[in-house]
């Protein structure tokens, strides 16, 4: 293994490969932000245009085909012409789209703008996400990824109590005028201060590649390359590196990840898109139904950070199971605590612990499955097919509701969810993850 290589994967961790991390933490915060901002400005909206329960649910769906969309078609761009620069484009497009948001006048421009974001949010996810994974040691990378879910959270609780302030002072519209301009903000910001991916830069070989590699290595205190290694035989087409993923050697962890994306994704759209309101219709106030919602993504950042640390110690998939199963027991006595407000604020935040740790733990094993050359694309395709679950969950939900179930038979049904996809994990054997050979490097003469 190459001197950088083995100071990324079995090194401490230095400043900057935590700083690298710090930016993807930020980057997954706005996204929080930008990707639930509707779910605390549903009620305010769906009020000003008359909306149904459907028409909200479709709403509130719209920013999660958007997102399919950016990870399936947007992200897989990166294996090819970088992370960062895909990062850098999605940033501009989710941020014009939020502002614009907040212009919105009937319920279908809000919806275009929507699935606008969510192209942009996709496509930052899954980079950025790949990032964190590659710049963090072996030991810490469960954590470093679980970070940036925290990171998501975070910028959902900041988005719960911005939108409790600025809807009753301003309305629903300043709510995305607010996380447009922080998106804006946020690019001088990636510009200056996250790197390419090394494994890009060693794999794909773009422009400039041994200088940018060296670059990287002054950074890390290693000393410079004198040349590349030979370039990876890779696929050269988005479309092969699909047909990569379901290939003899990745088939079958491929399509298990699949599997527990969609069940994962479902619950947690489910539940932290539609908890604010399902609590309104279970007798609280709207703006306890608001602080419910952000209590919930409160204890996100501190369920993601915890696996993190878990995984550390313990194997991820079985941390993994026992998060899914306490996620499923939680939602089933969730709403009928509603009658004791305080007992349903503190088990809001137990689910977003759980719920939110369970989105970490698969976001931190998928970047191990996968080489360089299809590593972004194979976790882009996981995140759209899990996007497949989030953008049914509240749709179904919305229609469900109107249908006549009522809020405790939806929350059932997103623990049977849970416990489906602590099933499928215990067929996914960790062992078969896929790693390209790692290739030779040979550091430039030193003199003494």
């Amino acid at each position: 293994m190459s001197a950088l290589r083995t100071a990324l994967a079995d090194g401490p961790m230095t400043r900057f490969q935590w700083s690298a991390v710090a930016v993807c933490v930020l980057l997954n915060m706005l996204d929080g932000f930008d990707v639930l901002v509707m779910a605390f400005t549903g009620k305010s909206v769906a009020t000003e245009w008359g909306l149904s329960g459907s028409q909200l649910g479709l709403l509130l769906s719209a920013g999660l085909v958007g997102m399919a969309a950016g990870s399936m078609l947007v992200a897989p761009w990166a294996d090819r012409i970088g992370r960062r620069p895909i990062i850098l484009g999605c940033l501009a497009v989710a941020s014009a789209a939020m502002v614009l948001s907040s212009m919105s006048q009937s319920a279908a421009q809000l919806g275009v703008l929507r699935v606008i974001t969510g192209i942009g949010i996709g496509g930052i996810l899954a980079s950025s996400n790949v990032i964190a994974a590659e710049y963090a040691s072996n030991r810490w990378r469960g954590l470093a990824v679980s970070l940036n879910s925290t990171g998501y959270a975070m910028g959902a609780t900041l988005g719960g109590l911005f939108a409790a302030v600025l809807i009753g002072d301003y309305g629903w519209r300043s709510v995305f005028l607010v996380g447009g301009i922080a998106t804006a903000l946020s690019i001088p910001l990636v510009w200056a201060r996250l790197p390419e991916s090394l494994d890009f830069l060693l794999t794909r070989q773009p422009a400039r590649a041994l200088e940018r590699a060296n670059a990287l290595a002054a950074r890390l205190g290693l000393p410079a390359l004198e040349r590349l290694p030979e370039p990876a035989v890779s696929t050269s087409g988005v479309v092969a590196g699909y047909r990569s993923l379901l290939g003899p050697r990745l088939r079958r962890a491929t399509v298990l990840l699949w599997v527990a994306f969609f069940c994962v994704m479902a619950g947690f759209y489910f539940v932290t898109s539609w908890t604010p309101t399902l609590l309104v219709e279970a007798g609280l106030s709207n703006a306890q139904g608001i602080t419910a919602g952000t209590l919930l993504n409160f204890g996100g950042m501190a369920g993601a950070a915890l696996l993190g640390l878990l995984a550390a110690r313990f194997a991820l998939r079985n941390v993994l199971i026992g998060y899914l199963v306490a996620t499923a027991v939680l939602l089933a006595v969730f709403i009928a605590s509603t009658s004791a407000l305080g007992v349903a604020f503190a088990l809001g935040v137990v689910i977003g612990l759980f719920v939110n740790g369970c989105v970490a733990g698969l976001y931190a094993l998928t970047p191990t499955i996968y080489d360089p050359t299809v590593r972004t694309t194979g976790v882009g395709t996981a995140l759209a097919v899990g996007r497949a679950g989030a953008i049914l969950a509240p749709a179904a939900a919305g229609a469900l509701l109107d249908f006549g179930w009522s809020p405790q038979q939806l929350y059932l049904a997103a623990g049977v969810i849970f416990v489906g996809t602590a099933a499928a994990l215990t067929l996914l054997r960790t062992q078969t993850q896929a790693q390209a050979p790692e290739p030779e490097l040979e550091p430039a003469p030193t003199s003494n």
